[in-house]
């Protein structure tokens, strides 16, 4: 038995695209309907085909769903969800896919009072964006983090993890602060490191542009992919995961001049037992199946 008849997408760029075309490869008898604020990104959509109704408004895209994801990045998801809390019908599912659950869950518990919330987080993505740049096997093998408030309803968050297995993700269900201090370490501030990093190159008066594209080696080369992110989503993921972020960049700064005092004082052995450690955590993550161990990243030459 298929957990949702109908599921409601809003917000069709990759995350959003990825979904409905997972479902389709996945559930194809699921009726899927979305709604996009980006009139150029709903004609787009309507090229595709990804969706049964294509809706002018979120509020006429909710209507009839059992389950709603609102795919907007988390600083629109209050003012999304006052829009769509008249339409949406009372024994709906509503979850979202931000990387940020706190703020979110606050957000939705507030717009949408007595209604079956589940936040999820799939944690998948790349650097690219809009509904072009989705694909149906972008969450398999992946983690979706669930973090339903105290109190949910365990059939609704049964049926939503049951949604994101048969799309391929492997399921944890955490609380949502929790959940934040987490992806603080393991997401935002790897992606803040990397803004600043090619912030800071593109800055340089002594290196041109030219000379910084030319020699990038490796490692500047996958900062710049993860910089090429969305710049909306991540704006708002920063501010409304601001404390756990800045918890993590303190404690990442006080590292980072340990660090520094190690160079200027030729400590190589702290140098070496830092490098021997971080080698291990690779090497954890390649046991989990989280990033490919092919030479290269798995990249094609």
């Amino acid at each position: 038995m298929l957990p949702f008849a109908r599921v409601s997408v809003i917000g069709l760029g990759l995350i959003g695209s990825s979904i409905v075309r997972a479902v389709r490869d996945t559930m194809p008898t699921v009726h899927l309907s979305g709604h996009d604020a980006d009139p150029a990104v709903r004609a787009r959509v309507a090229t595709l085909g990804l969706v049964d109704d294509l809706a002018d408004s979120a509020g006429a895209a909710v209507t009839d769903a059992d389950l709603v994801i609102l795919c907007v990045p988390p600083g629109a998801i209050g003012a999304v969800a006052r829009e769509i809390a008249a339409d949406v019908p009372d024994d709906a599912v509503v979850s979202d896919v931000g990387s940020s659950k706190a703020a979110v869950l606050a957000d939705l518990l507030a717009a949408l009072p007595g209604r079956h919330i589940v936040p999820a987080h799939p944690v998948a993505g790349t650097e690219h964006s809009g509904p072009d740049a989705g694909f149906a096997t972008l969450f398999k093998g992946r983690w979706c983090i669930l973090t339903p408030p105290p109190g949910a309803d365990p059939i609704a968050v049964e049926r939503v993890t049951e949604f994101w297995r048969r799309l391929g993700s492997d399921i944890e269900i955490m609380d949502a602060a929790h959940h934040d201090r987490v992806l603080a370490i393991t997401s935002h501030l790897p992606h803040l490191i990397a803004y600043t990093i090619v912030g800071t190159a593109s800055d340089m008066e002594e290196v041109t542009r030219s000379e910084v594209i030319k020699f990038s080696a490796g490692g500047f080369r996958d900062f710049t992919r993860i910089a090429a992110s969305d710049p909306t989503m991540w704006r708002d993921v920063f501010l409304s995961n601001r404390d756990a972020v800045l918890e993590m960049l303190q404690r990442f700064t006080e590292d980072l001049t340990m660090l520094q005092r190690a160079i200027r004082w030729g400590d190589g052995d702290q140098l070496f037992d830092l490098f021997t450690r971080t080698r291990a955590v690779r090497r954890s993550i390649l046991e989990e199946g989280q990033d490919d161990p092919a030479p290269d990243f798995g990249r094609r030459h």
